[in-house]
């Protein structure tokens, strides 16, 4: 199932729904026959949303309005259960555009995290590309997984992933010369500089994705010194919010700034050497070898998550993939299951004592 069957059209039972209540305050249900939304403001009815359209306004129990909308991707990135950190939607967008995802792409992620990455990636490949999503840690594997068949309803034949590090894992995986995007976003992308070249199609393009000054100069000069890709490009993105009311316009108090750089170069092909080439940084690097202990993992802010803390994750993504399923399942299956649903689309067990 390649499509994306993500629903269109009035509202109808198994729709994720966003609602935004008094003050701003979010709720994403999935609607369930006899399902309800409790909050201190009263009682809202799911019945009361089918056959609504997107972008209804209702009113619960207790007198207050919710505008109801199918929530966007960058929603639902935002709301997700995290294994590890997500790509912010800013980020993602640029990340598309530098590393010229398009449909029909062979695409190489590293790590997947939580999964945000990947469903902008799916969504820009289309159903003729295809996407292998690499991670070390199997929880995030699992949360990312439950993440993208929660939004998407399914898990499209597009993907793959694979447990396992990069640079042991790619060569087995996909033929050589044969990926037309790589997207690394790990904490010491220039340990797989090296095996992505040989993965690249040339003229492809490799991303690196990375948080630190320093991971940008290390993977930047080691990008120069293989001599094997154009000159590696870095940005970064920023985003201010206006705040626009009347002739009241003005930038607002806060704002999205730092949260990565974007660095990108292409393969050449084999041998080709550019007429620009910076022969100087081939054959005396801009750093010392004192300069590499600060580029070890632990010094670049390498954050560990307690196995705790990974396991609470893990299940909250799979309660919402679950409640997914039953949600959208026909009601006799539901009930074939022996479950039932809350007000929040998650599954829960009823025990009488």
């Amino acid at each position: 199932m390649n499509a994306d069957l993500r629903p269109a059209g009035p509202f109808r039972y198994g729709d994720r729904v966003q609602l935004t209540g008094p003050k701003g305050r979010l709720h994403t249900i999935t609607l369930r026959e006899q399902g309800e939304l409790h909050t201190h403001h009263g009682v809202l009815k799911h019945e009361q949303l089918v056959g609504q359209p997107d972008g209804s306004v209702v009113t619960g129990s207790g007198g207050h309005e919710y505008l109801a909308l199918r929530p966007l991707l960058r929603d639902f990135v935002m709301s997700m259960p995290r294994g590890a950190a997500i790509v912010y939607p800013k980020d993602a967008a640029q990340i598309l555009a530098s590393a010229d995802i398009f449909p029909g792409a062979r695409v190489v992620e590293a790590g997947v995290g939580s999964g945000a990455l990947s469903l902008w990636l799916l969504r820009s490949i289309g159903s003729e590309g295809s996407l292998v999503s690499f991670e070390r840690r199997e929880e995030f594997a699992q949360v990312a997984e439950a993440n993208v068949e929660t939004f998407l309803g399914h898990t499209p034949d597009t993907w793959r992933v694979v447990v396992g590090d990069l640079v042991e894992s790619l060569p087995a995986e996909v033929e050589p010369g044969t990926v037309d995007r790589v997207v690394l976003d790990m904490l010491a992308p220039w340990e797989c500089i090296d095996v992505v070249a040989d993965a690249l199609t040339p003229g492809g393009v490799v991303l690196c994705y990375i948080a630190t000054a320093t991971q940008l100069s290390r993977v930047a000069e080691f990008i120069r010194a293989s001599g094997l890709f154009t000159e590696p490009e870095a940005t970064e993105t920023m985003v201010r919010g206006w705040h626009v009311e009347g002739l009241a316009v003005r930038p607002d108090h806060r704002m999205v700034a730092h949260t990565g750089f974007l660095l990108t170069a292409r393969r050449l092909a084999p041998g080709a050497v550019p007429p620009d080439v910076r022969r100087r940084a081939l054959k005396k690097p801009s750093y010392a070898d004192e300069d590499v202990e600060m580029w070890t993992p632990g010094a670049v802010g390498d954050r560990a998550i307690t196995d705790k803390n990974l396991r609470k994750r893990v299940r909250d993504a799979e309660r919402a993939r679950a409640g997914a399923r039953i949600a959208s399942a026909r009601p006799d299956d539901a009930a074939a299951d022996g479950a039932t649903v809350d007000g929040a689309g998650e599954p829960r067990d009823e025990h009488v004592d």
